[in-house]
């Protein structure tokens, strides 16, 4: 199945190129409070960022830009990845990297739409994601969209300065909304 671009109400999603990497993009990736719930923790260089892309594409992943359909501003990326065939399972992530447009309903439009395009599309027949525990507003959507923990990882790393939980989530195309 294509990668191919999508659309919502207010948003496209157009698949992650080179052209997606800028300087602002490297700035959300190397900023504390975007980063701070994330493995990656910063430190990415221009070329880092442009190594990362490169390889997701060689890769074929399942892999978009999020940009406002008005002003074809890059907001955030989201994606499904990798994906087991074996149980029928893709891992979905997001990362909403431009601060401004946070807490406008973004990150769930765009969540809604790559799971349809996962359950309906590719055929998947489970969703997954991982969340650290203290990242109450990511919680709280993946918890919206129907996800429910399926485990607690105890103590996985420092986070926000403390030691942290991970969760472990799943949404089931029957419980899809």
């Amino acid at each position: 199945m294509e990668n191919i671009d999508l659309e919502s109400e207010r948003l496209i999603l157009t698949r992650v190129s080179l052209k997606h990497v800028t300087t602002e993009y490297l700035n959300w990736i190397n900023d504390p409070e975007v980063h701070r719930y994330i493995e990656t923790k910063g430190n990415y260089t221009m070329d880092l960022l442009k190594a990362y892309v490169e390889q997701r594409l060689k890769d074929g992943v399942y892999f978009w830009a999020i940009h406002l359909k008005g002003s074809k501003r890059h907001i955030g990326n989201i994606k499904i990845d990798p994906i087991l065939l074996e149980t029928n399972s893709g891992e979905y992530s997001i990362l909403m990297g431009d601060k401004t447009n946070w807490g406008k309903g973004y990150a769930k439009e765009a969540s809604l739409r790559i799971l349809k395009y996962g359950f309906e599309e590719l055929g998947l027949s489970k969703i997954t994601l991982g969340v650290i525990q203290d990242n109450i507003n990511a919680f709280k959507l993946y918890e919206k969209l129907g996800f429910t923990v399926d485990e607690v990882k105890k103590n996985v790393g420092e986070y926000n300065n403390r030691s942290s939980n991970a969760l472990r989530m799943s949404l089931h195309v029957e419980n899809f909304k």
